[in-house]
């Protein structure tokens, strides 16, 4: 498999765009997209409270190989984030302190990685949002080739290059950068909808009578 780079011709969102979609939870994003284009639950933070957001950059690597993301590491932007997918395999780790260090030095958002990543404690250490299938001692191989800025799925999830990704404690979800502003304004309306049913609660309504659901039957 040869090393491979598709151009990243993409539009880049403006600060204030990516400033109004801090804070909405991937949860409510999901929700929104009629419950899809979130990631397995496998894929977690390192650690608990990290939030991520950022648009995507992808890697393709093969099982246990990450020569490929090394090569990404230079071709993405500040704020981005790099997304990996490996594969799912989770004995063999793609990512480490060493490449968190790079991925800093470059001002990169994060990291997705569907598969395993080492060095954990050095990751949460310095705070980098780290998101990842498994973590596992063993390193990898490089050499064998990926594809960098390609369309992937990474823990079933559909990603291509500006893609807006969102993290937090219950994972990863990506909002097309075609349905970002329409996501926007509906995550918004959502989270509205939210706080009126949570007043309501307060209030003393059950959270049946709310949505609708009938008394069940005595037997």
């Amino acid at each position: 498999m040869t090393l491979q780079r598709h151009k990243a011709d993409f539009e880049t969102l403006p600060p204030a765009t990516l400033k109004a979609w801090a804070g909405i939870p991937p949860a409510i994003v999901s929700d929104c997209m009629n419950r899809t284009h979130f990631m397995a639950a496998a894929i977690k933070p390192l650690r608990p409270g990290t939030r991520l957001l950022g648009q995507a950059r992808t890697v393709t690597s093969m099982v246990g190989d990450n020569g490929a993301s090394h090569a990404a590491i230079p071709f993405v932007g500040a704020g981005e984030v790099l997304v990996i997918d490996a594969g799912g395999y989770e004995d063999v780790a793609v990512w480490g302190g060493i490449m968190t260090r790079a991925a800093m030095k470059r001002g990169i958002a994060g990291v997705v990685v569907d598969g395993a990543v080492r060095d954990v404690e050095e990751i949460r250490d310095l705070g980098f949002p780290c998101f990842a299938r498994a973590h596992v001692p063993a390193g990898p191989h490089k050499g064998h080739g990926g594809i960098i800025d390609g369309v992937i799925s990474c823990a079933g999830c559909p990603v291509k290059p500006g893609d807006l990704v969102i993290g937090d404690d219950d994972g990863v979800c990506v909002v097309p950068l075609e349905w970002t502003d329409a996501m926007l304004a509906a995550s918004k309306e959502k989270m509205k909808q939210e706080e009126a049913i949570l007043k309501q609660i307060a209030a003393g309504k059950t959270t049946a009578e709310l949505l609708g659901i009938d008394t069940p039957e005595m037997i």
